[in-house]
Order: C-alpha cells, then structure tokens, then sequence
C-alpha cells in the first residue's frame, strides 16, 4: 500500500510547458536537435580529432583511418558508410529506425565538409582527445534528445543485436573496440590509447545531457517517528513525500518509510530537519537523474 501526499511548492512552481511533447511543434524540435547536434559532432571532428589523429570509435574513427592511411576525404568517406549501412537499417531493422537516421546520416558529412578548413586551435593529441570528446559527446546527446541518430555505427549495432542476440550497449562496444584496435596499426598505439579517452569522455557528456547535470536527491526516511517528521517536510521544507508500507527485514515488524524528492541545495536543510525531530532516523540519500511531473498539490480535506 502507499499513500501520496501532493502539493504545489508556492516558491517553486514550474511554468506550463511552452512547447508541446507531441504534434508538428515536436518535429520541428527534434529536427532542430539533430541538425544542431550533428554540426556540434563535425565541428569537435575537425578541429580537435582529425588533427589530432584521434580515431575513437564509430563511422568518424574509420574516416579519420581512411585520412590517413589512403588520403580519402573523410565526408565522402562518412557518406560511403552511412548511406549503405542506412538502406541495411530500412531492411533488416525497419522503416521506423532508418527514418531517425536518415537526416543525420546526411547533415553530419556535410557539416563534416563544410568546416574542414576551419582553424585548428590545438595540435596537443590530449586537448584534442579531450575537447573533441566532450564535443563529440554533446552533440550526440542533443541528437538523442532529438530522437534522432547519426547513423553508422549504431544501425550496424543494431543489425548486429537483431542476428547475434547480443546487447545492444556490447555491439556498439565491440564496434568502437574494433575501430581503436585498427587505430594502433595504422597510426599508433599511443593515438589508439588518446582515442580510449575520446571514446571515454564522449560516453559521460551523453549521459549528462541526457540525464541533465542537476541531478534531484530523493531521501527514504525510516524512523519511528514518521509523522513529525512529514509534518516538518510538508511545513518547513514545502515539500511532498510519499508513504511506502514495509517489513523489517530482522523483525518482520511493520513500519512507514517517507520518500521525498528535493533539490540537491535542499538536503542539508531536509537533513536538520529530519535530525531536529528524530536523531536516530535511518535516511538514505542517492541522485535521482530525472524527475517528471508539473507539480503536486496536497489533498484538501
């Protein structure tokens, strides 16, 4: 059983959503996202890890190896894979998938092209490996909130995951695997090691943007005095909570734990609080990534 206690913080009450999640607004929005994050990718490529020799992972990594190892123009190179392994991803993955994939599969060579002569600001293989991945990585975050994808890669990755039964998340690392390990032939170990850290840093800027930096802390509070205690949550902190019924584990006694969601500069006051009313209360705080909902209010008797 659980009881929800909702509320309206009078301090805190979001704004009503200025665009909507559905209808021709969204597409527009989605559209945006995956033409700027595709321009992000081919900037951060260009400026950081084609001079740098960079090759960390994915359709942008064989380019670079192409570069170097045979002179090709790394966009035609891009379009050369893309547009084969997008007409896979209609046939074998379905029309739905290659759809998402169609318009960054073309934007991202042509931003490729279109900036290729634009300044160079570092030669340093580390500064290049660790700017060009939090750009790299940004821009696919925003692609993603886009619901969208650069293509490459990823449709290959999933051609795979359909056939091999493999998961997902373990193709696109035997993909990338398999690009840097090419790197240590044809450049060199040491530029397939500055691509692990490209590769590495590109994976936590996604998850950032994805996720969002501000991360919310909810708290479960299990305490003998559990009405005191959202009493001073509700009054003090204006904040709602949820009553989850539970069993102790040692002495099957049944007791009431609070789960609260609050800002991360809120917990040290929750944490008074709960200490100011009980302070032998068993609290535990971890991040809560992403929190939905307009708001609550509490019920009025």
């Amino acid at each position: 059983m659980q009881e929800h206690q909702h509320f309206v913080p009078n301090r805190k009450k979001r704004l009503a959503t200025l665009i909507p999640l559905n209808g021709p607004w969204r597409n527009v929005v989605d559209t945006a996202s995956i033409i700027l994050g595709s321009f992000l990718i081919a900037v951060a490529f260009n400026l950081f890890l084609l001079p740098n020799q960079i090759a960390s992972g994915g359709v942008s990594g064989l380019s670079i190896l192409g570069k170097e190892w045979l002179g090709l123009e790394p966009a035609y190179t891009q379009w050369a894979i893309n547009i084969p392994l997008l007409i896979a991803g209609f046939l074998l993955i379905g029309k739905q998938y290659g759809i998402r994939s169609v318009l960054g599969s073309i934007v991202l060579p042509l931003f490729v092209y279109l900036t290729k002569d634009w300044a160079i600001p570092t030669t340093n293989p580390l500064l290049g490996s660790l700017y060009g991945g939090i750009g790299v990585g940004l821009g696919i975050g925003i692609v993603y909130r886009g619901r969208g994808s650069t293509g490459g890669m990823s449709i290959l990755a999933r051609i795979v995951q359909k056939y091999s039964g493999l998961s997902y998340s373990l193709c696109v690392v035997i993909m990338d695997a398999t690009v840097i390990i090419m790197a240590a032939f044809v450049l060199s170990l040491e530029q397939s090691l500055y691509a692990l850290i490209g590769l590495y840093v590109t994976g936590k800027v996604i998850d950032a943007v994805e996720m969002g930096l501000g991360y919310s802390k909810v708290a479960y509070i299990i305490s003998n005095k559990t009405e005191p205690i959202t009493k001073v949550i509700l009054a003090d902190l204006d904040r709602g909570l949820t009553k989850l019924e539970a069993k102790g584990g040692y002495t099957d006694d049944q007791r009431t734990v609070l789960m609260v969601v609050v800002g991360q500069n809120e917990v040290p006051r929750l944490k008074a609080l709960i200490r100011s009313v009980d302070p032998q209360a068993f609290v535990i705080i971890s991040n809560a990534h992403e929190v939905l909902g307009e708001g609550f209010k509490r019920d009025e008797a």
